[in-house]
Parts: structure tokens; C-alpha cells; sequence
């Protein structure tokens, strides 16, 4: 059995890559054996489109693409991290601009911390800044024909 599979995509910093990044993180986590209309994978998707949303919006056209990196480790924790080449990290706005927007990381980790998990932003060699998500991972893992023969 492996201890740690990974999954990546990288998709150009566009409003129509937000579901993509989603469809993507759904059809990685059931290929890993996490049921589709489980709870924990509706927080994903909204965990998956809140941080791509971030990616496309806040980084100014300073980052014409943006990675999502899937990491499950030793079938114990969940790591999803979304990359983007903009080098401001996110911040949290004062509660009078959070009127309309704004809440997205405030949202993001509460979801996190709900599930058990945990957010951190790190720096990039290139300059730009991965968002993660840290998760317990409560599936048991499938493993793909492939693996199931090694």
C-alpha cells in the first residue's frame, strides 16, 4: 500500500477554472475512495472553490495560471494546497469592507478547523505563495489496478 499519493493540476487564472479546479478535486478524492455525497466532501468543494476563486481574483494578473496540489499522506491526512505566482499573501479585511466580499479566508479556515484541519499559507521558490489545507483523511484509501498489482 502507498504511503503518500499525489495529484496536480494546473489551470489558467480564469473565472471558468473554478468548477474545473472543483470537478478535478471530486474526481481525485473518489478515485481515492471518498464517497461523493459524503459531508466532508461538500467542505472540500467549497474549501477547492474559495481558494481558486482567491487565485483568479486577488492576484492581479501577476499570476497567469494557478496550481492545486492534492496530497494524501499515508492515507492519514489530506492536503490540498492551490498555488498562485502573486506574492501578497492573503489577509483578513476589516469587518466594514467584509460587507460584500472578503470573508473568503475567514470562511475557509473556519471550514478547516471544523473538519479538523488546519490552514497555512508557505512562500514559493518563484515568488508566489501556496495556500494549504490540512485535513484528517477518515476514508479508506482505493487504490487504482495499477497499484493494487505492485
Amino acid at each position: 500500500m502507498a504511503d503518500h499519493q499525489e495529484a496536480s493540476v494546473t489551470l489558467p487564472s480564469d473565472p471558468v477554472s473554478v468548477p474545473a479546479a472543483r470537478k478535478y478535486v471530486s474526481r481525485v478524492l473518489t478515485e481515492w475512495g471518498l464517497p461523493g455525497d459524503a459531508e466532508v466532501a461538500d467542505t472540500i468543494r467549497l474549501i477547492v472553490s474559495e481558494l481558486a476563486t482567491n487565485a483568479v481574483q486577488h492576484t492581479l494578473g501577476q499570476s497567469p495560471t494557478f496550481t492545486v496540489d492534492l496530497e494524501l499522506d499515508r492515507d492519514e491526512q489530506l492536503r490540498i494546497g492551490v498555488t498562485d505566482s502573486h506574492p501578497r499573501y492573503p489577509k483578513r479585511l476589516p469587518a466594514a469592507v467584509q460587507q460584500d466580499n472578503g470573508r473568503g479566508m475567514v470562511i475557509i479556515r473556519w471550514l478547516a478547523a471544523e473538519c479538523g484541519g488546519r490552514l497555512s499559507v508557505s512562500p514559493t521558490d518563484e515568488g508566489g505563495k501556496t495556500v494549504w489545507i490540512a485535513l484528517p483523511w477518515q476514508v479508506p484509501v482505493q487504490r487504482g489496478p495499477r497499484e493494487a498489482a505492485d
